[in-house]
């Protein structure tokens, strides 16, 4: 389920877009005076002037591939809800066209000398209900999302937040977290330590406001168009799981005037030919990513023919291996499939959108270690590895072995190649399985797999987003079941560096410890490729990979 742009004030603030590199547009932060209070002004952040309606009729027609598992942005983990959520809610911040963050509900920010007291004053907004939204409001969802009650696999985005973790894990209450609502309009939010990106934070879903009222009076709230309440540029009107979801413009959004769209209908086909098939004929205006993804078949095509966009994004496709299930408990069984697989050759022939091979777990944009950790296609150390490991385990040959993907054409594809290097290069019988996405999640979630697909496209742009997923043995999103020592005091570490190159190293340090424990076998790259109605303009993408539709609009 992602830039920093604000003004901050030591060189502490410029950690994470100096490490960043070119991904998304983001420029390093600029100092302020020292010795006072900083109100915080983003560059080029005041509000366009609202533009004439244009006159086409503003209906966006659009795939979301698969049911969206959630609508509620304290339990929104995937890259689906994330984009629904971002729909239905606004934040604190928001991140803006020009790839960096921008007031949203919160209308001035002002930052203590330390970098670790921020106080966001709210501008007049309201629920898609009329009802307004208060400091309350936003105090309250983001300790609903660290109760350990509510189960928020994105509880752990809110660590940075002063006594955060303790609450989340249980060691402390959740009246010691770092956020008060002041008074309606005046929220305070007190950091563990200064967090160059956290005003990228509050523009993620995990930190969007939620009624309290509705919350705690209608558990199914967020799964029903007729009680979802939300308070961004759209709401929602239908939700036929499983078939259609249609939003329209919700005329109590604060920046009403800057939404073109009048509705945005989903379809939800999972076939990624179907889908293809629906925008050549006209039923929908967009098909591929980052929603979904376009048949490997049809890339040569589409590329001769003109109408492929390619993006690249910070985001990186792996596989899992649950290292508390045999033969994966071993480090070097895991290190020789690692090893064992050529990149560049399923790239070429499978993948076809010039992405690139994945020797480490953080993508090109903000990498620790450009040239990687171990090398592509290297058959002879994964044998040698095999071998090894297999005595350690005390087998003579590999048990069979299961690996799962969410139903997808492309996933499916990437999986049966990989299959067959798997069988060539190792001797290994792999039977591949297939799940609908909500329940691969759990499936997940519960370490009832060998070897599982997933990805990670950072939430924000910073190195540390995809370090700090494997932090913990039972983390939201660990999915593993590996923990290391040393790995968490290097992360712990890093949160209270603040030159920026000794930050660096440490991250590269723990990163390393990744790569050589294998807990994830690291693919490739991603880039988002797309074909799109030529009318659809003002859909934006930022350097992560998120979408927005809030200034999108039909030509």
């Amino acid at each position: 389920m992602k830039k920093s742009l604000f003004a901050l004030i030591s060189s502490v603030a410029m950690l994470g877009a100096a490490l960043a590199g070119c991904g998304g547009g983001q420029q390093a932060s600029q100092p302020a005076n020292s010795g006072q209070t900083q109100t915080q002004q983003p560059q080029g952040s005041s509000q366009p002037a609202p533009a004439e309606k244009p006159k086409a009729e503003q209906v966006l027609r659009w795939n979301l591939h698969s049911e969206p598992p959630s609508a509620d942005p304290g339990l929104a983990e995937d890259t689906t809800s994330a984009a629904v959520t971002k729909a239905l809610f606004d934040g604190l911040t928001r991140i803006g066209p020009e790839g960096k963050p921008v007031e949203a509900v919160a209308e001035k920010i002002d930052v203590s000398e330390d970098l670790k007291t921020y106080t966001f004053t709210l501008r007049e907004s309201k629920w898609s209900n009329g009802e307004p939204v208060t400091a309350h409001d936003f105090e309250y969802a983001w300790k609903r999302a660290l109760d350990p009650k509510t189960a928020s696999n994105y509880a752990y985005q809110l660590y940075y937040i002063k006594n955060a973790e303790k609450a989340n894990k249980g060691e402390g209450s959740l009246e010691d977290v770092g956020v008060k609502a002041v008074d309606d309009k005046t929220l305070k939010v007190e950091l563990a330590n200064p967090t160059p990106f956290f005003l990228e934070l509050t523009a993620f879903q995990t930190y969007f406001p939620v009624n309290k009222k509705l919350v705690e009076s209608n558990p199914n709230w967020a799964g029903d168009a007729k009680t979802h309440l939300g308070n961004g540029p759209f709401k929602l009107e239908t939700w036929d799981h499983k078939s259609k979801m249609v939003m329209v413009k919700n005329e109590n959004y604060w920046d009403k005037d800057n939404v073109k769209l009048d509705k945005i209908n989903f379809s939800m086909v999972e076939d990624e030919n179907t889908e293809l098939s629906m925008f050549e004929n006209g039923e929908i205006d967009w098909a591929g990513s980052p929603l979904s993804a376009l048949p490997k078949d049809a890339m040569p095509a589409l590329k001769d023919s003109g109408k492929l966009q390619v993006k690249p994004v910070g985001a990186t496709y792996w596989y899992k291996f649950n290292t508390e299930q045999p033969p994966f408990n071993n480090v070097k069984i895991r290190k020789a499939f690692a090893y064992s697989i050529n990149r560049q050759t399923l790239i070429d022939n499978v993948l076809q959108a010039n992405e690139q091979p994945a020797m480490a777990a953080v993508p090109p944009t903000m990498a620790l270690n450009q040239g990687g950790y171990f090398k592509d296609n290297d058959q002879e150390t994964a044998k040698q590895l095999l071998d090894e490991g297999l005595k350690e385990l005390g087998m003579t040959k590999l048990p069979p072995i299961t690996l799962i993907y969410n139903t997808s054409e492309g996933h499916k594809k990437i999986a049966e190649a990989i299959q067959d290097q798997w069988r060539k290069n190792l001797g290994a019988e792999v039977k591949l399985e297939n799940q609908e996405w909500k329940v691969y999640l759990e499936t997940m979630h519960e370490g009832n797999y060998q070897v599982g697909r997933l990805g990670w496209s950072g939430d924000f742009n910073d190195p540390i987003n995809f370090l700090e997923l494997f932090k913990d043995k039972n983390g939201g999103n660990n999915d593993t079941r590996w923990e290391n020592l040393k790995f968490k005091e290097l992360l712990n570490q890093s949160a209270t560096e603040g030159d920026l190159e000794k930050r660096k190293a440490i991250l590269g340090e723990a990163e390393k410890i990744m790569m050589e424990e294998m807990l994830i076998m690291p693919i490739y790259f991603y880039t988002h490729t797309w074909v799109k109605n030529d009318r659809v303009k003002g859909v934006y993408q930022d350097g992560l990979g998120a979408i927005d539709w809030k200034w999108a609009y039909i030509e």
